[in-house]
């Protein structure tokens, strides 16, 4: 054998050895991946323009993902937290009630009947005229969701927080005292409690507003009835002109008497 075969030969006897040995190191899948992780890495560190490359290229791709997946996620979420129905889509007596108010309280007309169309379920829940809870609304807050008084009543129903915090827990706390739905189911709640305490709807509005221990509840209670009175008659299909809005609700009485226990305490209190 001349030497030339002699070195042919043992190159590929080296050869052989070699891919014998990669093949035994990397038969399983968990090592290749490392031998390629490991080549990478050597690649871009020996290389540092292709690593400078495709960090460009991966931050761009980033970036031109963001802003579709950010509105995409904006839009949908918007929609599910609107508070609003097309009042054409309620019943006539319904949306003639949200029509009313709307043009009496000057407040749009498809957050008003998503307002209306949830007192008319309480309403029939909780056996109570849903046109009392609404006057109830109309009086305390004019329909304005993030109205808040002196004394911490918040809210469409202008609910004392603090005191009824126990009845926001299963909405997540008392942040929820502003949403429009969350803050009218509890007021209600609130309102056929005292209602129920007081035996009449005059006592239990006077409970409401906190004057029940009092002499005077500076004509909340009347005001209140007076306005149901008025939506009873637009719900009945009468004509009502919706003159003066009271978008300025009463004050709060002035000389509180101390009261048999918490649970006496105002649901609601007036914006002075």
């Amino acid at each position: 054998m001349t030497a030339s075969q002699k070195l042919i030969q043992g190159l590929r006897t080296f050869a052989s050895d070699v891919a014998q040995g990669f093949f035994e190191v990397t038969h399983n899948g968990f090592a290749l991946l490392g031998l390629a992780v490991m080549f990478a890495v050597i690649t871009l560190t020996a290389r540092p323009d292709l690593r400078e490359a495709g960090e460009i290229r991966l931050m761009s791709w980033l970036q031109a993902r963001q802003p579709a997946a950010e509105t995409s996620e904006t839009s949908v979420e918007a929609i599910d937290r609107a508070t609003a129905t097309d009042p054409r889509d309620l019943p006539k007596q319904q949306a003639t009630v949200a029509y009313w108010l709307s043009k009496k309280y000057r407040v749009a007309p498809e957050p008003l009947s998503a307002l209306v169309a949830e007192a008319y379920d309480i309403g029939q829940r909780t056996k109570l005229d849903p046109t009392l809870i609404l006057a109830v609304m109309a009086v305390e807050s004019g329909f304005n969701p993030f109205a808040q008084s002196p004394v911490g009543a918040q809210g469409l129903m202008q609910v004392m927080t603090k005191v009824h915090s126990d009845k926001y827990e299963s909405f997540g706390g008392k942040l929820a005292a502003f949403d429009p739905l969350t803050n009218l189911r509890v007021g209600a709640k609130v309102l056929q409690e005292c209602i129920r305490r007081a035996g009449s709807v005059q006592g239990g509005l006077r409970f409401y507003v906190g004057a029940a221990n009092m002499e005077d509840d500076s004509g909340y209670a009347d005001k209140v009835i007076a306005e149901h009175q008025r939506l009873q008659a637009v719900a009945n299909g009468h004509t009502v002109a919706p003159a003066t809005a009271q978008s300025v609700p009463v004050a709060a009485p002035a000389k509180p008497q101390p009261v048999a226990a918490p649970d006496q305490l105002a649901a609601a209190s007036n914006l002075s």
